[in-house]
C-alpha cells in the first residue's frame, strides 16, 4: 500500500513541477478587463517577464519588461518565488527517485529510504508553497486594483497563468503529502515485523528449572 502511495505522490509531484513551469512562461498571468465598453479593439494582457497588446486582427506585439528596478515590489517577489519553487520541484524530483521503495541505488536501508522520500515529500510541499504564494499575491494586487476607484490605469482581470499555478501548487502540496505519509506507514510496519519475529524465536526456546531443595519440597509435603 505504501509503495502505491509513494508512486502515485512522485507522479504527482512531477505533474506538478511541468504545471508550474507551463504556469511561469505563460502569458496569461492577468487580462486587461472589458468591464463597462462597448467597443473592443485591443486586449492587452501581462505576466512576469513582459507586456503584450493583441488588436481584433490577431496581431500582437510584446514588450519586455527590460528594467529590473522599475518593476513593482510584488512582480519581483513573485519572480523570485516562481524560481526558488522550480528549483525545489527540480531537487524533490531528484531527492524522491532515491527514496522510493520500487528503486534500488546502492545499499540504502529501508529506514534511511522513508528518510530520503519524507525529505522528498517535504521539498514538494515547500515548492508547492512557493507557488501558491506567488500567484495569490499577484492575483491580490488584481484584484485590489480592479475595486481601488482611484486607479487611473488599465484595470486587469484574473487571467489563466494564475489558475494554473493554483493547479500547480495543489497538486505539490498533495503529492508531497502522499510521499510522508507513504513514509510514516512504512516506518510503522517495521517494528511489528521485528516483534514478530523475536516472539516466534522466543516460542521455540525451552526453559528449564532447577528442582527445589529437599528441606523445602518435604515443607510444601506437610502444609499439602
Amino acid at each position: 500500500m505504501s509503495t502505491g502511495l509513494q508512486i502515485v505522490g512522485f507522479f504527482l509531484g512531477v505533474g506538478s513541477w511541468l504545471l508550474t513551469g507551463a504556469c511561469l512562461s505563460n502569458d496569461y498571468w492577468k487580462v486587461s478587463s472589458f468591464a463597462g465598453s462597448v467597443i473592443i479593439s485591443t486586449q492587452q494582457y501581462q505576466n512576469l517577464w513582459h507586456s503584450c497588446a493583441e488588436d481584433s486582427t490577431g496581431i500582437k506585439n510584446c514588450r519586455d519588461f527590460e528594467s529590473l528596478l522599475a518593476l513593482p515590489g510584488y512582480v519581483q517577489g513573485c519572480r523570485a518565488l516562481m524560481i526558488i519553487a522550480l528549483l525545489l520541484g527540480l531537487a524533490s524530483i531528484i531527492v524522491s527517485v532515491l527514496g522510493l521503495k520500487c528503486t534500488k541505488l546502492g545499499n540504502t536501508s529501508r529506514e534511511g529510504k522513508g528518510k530520503i522520500a519524507l525529505t522528498g515529500g517535504s521539498l514538494f510541499i515547500l515548492s508547492g508553497l512557493c507557488t501558491l504564494v506567488a500567484v495569490s499575491w499577484y492575483a491580490s494586487r488584481i484584484v485590489q486594483e480592479f475595486y481601488d476607484p482611484f486607479y487611473g490605469g488599465t484595470k486587469f482581470e484574473l487571467g489563466a497563468g494564475l489558475y494554473m499555478g493554483w493547479g500547480a501548487a495543489a497538486l505539490a502540496i498533495l503529492g508531497g503529502g502522499m510521499l510522508c505519509c507513504s513514509c510514516k506507514t512504512g516506518s510503522s510496519g517495521a517494528p511489528q515485523a521485528y516483534y514478530s519475529a523475536v516472539s516466534a524465536q522466543q516460542q521455540g526456546k525451552t526453559i528449564y528449572r532447577t528442582a527445589p531443595p529437599s528441606s523445602e519440597a518435604g515443607s510444601m509435603k506437610a502444609y499439602v
